[in-house]
C-alpha cells in the first residue's frame, strides 16, 4: 500500500465499538439468572406455597426443588397428608393440583445455605408480598427458620407466625435439609402435621 493510501485508510474501530455488550444488571432479589435453574411452581389460589431458602447444587442440576435424595421434604409432605401420595422432585409441577406451590427465598445456587450473604435476599420480602397479593395463597410455609429470617431479617420460632402478608398466613417448618439431620424425623413430621391441621 502506498503512503497516500495508508494516510486515507479508515481508522480501526474504537475498542468500545468492538467490545462485547455488557451483561444486564441482576434485578433485586436475584430473581433472573439463577431462578431459571429451579423454576417457581406457582398458580393462583393455592392452599400452601412452600418457600425454601435457596437451591443447592443437586436441585439446580435437576431443575427441581428439594431434589437431594437425602432431603426429606417430599417424604414429609406425603407422611403428613399434605399430598395424596409421595411425589418425586421431577414431578414438582404435579403438586399444583394438590393446591401446593414452591418457591425460594433466595435464588443463588450454593453448596449450603451458610454460603448465602445478606444481599442474596435483597427484594425477597417485596417479592413474597407481590406473590401474596397477586396469587393469594392461603399460606406461605417457610421450610426452615433461616428461610424466614432471610426474607424478613428477623428470627422466628417454629409454627404459626403473627406476621401476615395481606390475607396470606405464614408458618415456619423445620428445615428438611440433610444438614438438619440432628432434628429427628418425628419432630419434623410433627410440625408438618401441625401445618396440615391448619390448611
Amino acid at each position: 500500500m502506498s503512503g497516500s493510501a495508508r494516510r486515507n485508510a479508515a481508522p480501526p474501530p474504537a475498542a468500545a465499538e468492538t467490545a462485547a455488550p455488557a451483561k444486564p444488571p441482576r434485578p433485586p432479589g436475584g430473581i433472573a439468572s439463577d431462578a431459571l435453574a429451579v423454576p417457581d411452581v406457582l398458580a393462583p389460589g393455592l392452599q400452601v406455597v412452600f418457600c425454601g431458602i435457596n437451591p443447592g447444587f443437586v436441585s439446580a442440576a435437576a431443575a427441581s426443588h428439594f431434589a437431594n435424595p437425602r432431603n426429606d421434604f417430599w417424604r414429609l409432605l406425603a407422611a403428613a397428608g399434605l399430598t395424596s401420595r409421595l411425589y418425586e422432585p421431577s414431578e414438582q409441577f404435579e403438586v399444583l393440583k394438590e393446591g401446593i406451590g414452591l418457591t425460594n427465598a433466595a435464588s443463588r445456587t450454593t453448596r449450603g445455605s451458610g454460603d448465602l450473604r445478606r444481599g442474596d435476599f435483597a427484594g425477597a420480602a417485596e417479592r413474597l408480598e407481590r406473590l401474596a397479593s397477586e396469587l393469594r395463597p392461603a399460606w406461605i410455609a417457610f421450610v426452615g427458620k433461616e428461610a424466614y429470617r432471610g426474607v424478613f431479617d428477623e428470627r422466628s420460632e417454629l409454627g404459626l407466625q403473627q406476621r401476615r402478608l395481606g390475607a396470606t398466613r405464614l408458618f415456619v417448618l423445620p428445615s428438611t435439609s440433610p444438614a438438619n439431620a440432628a432434628v429427628p424425623w418425628a419432630e419434623r413430621l410433627r410440625w408438618f402435621r401441625e401445618l396440615r391441621k391448619l390448611v
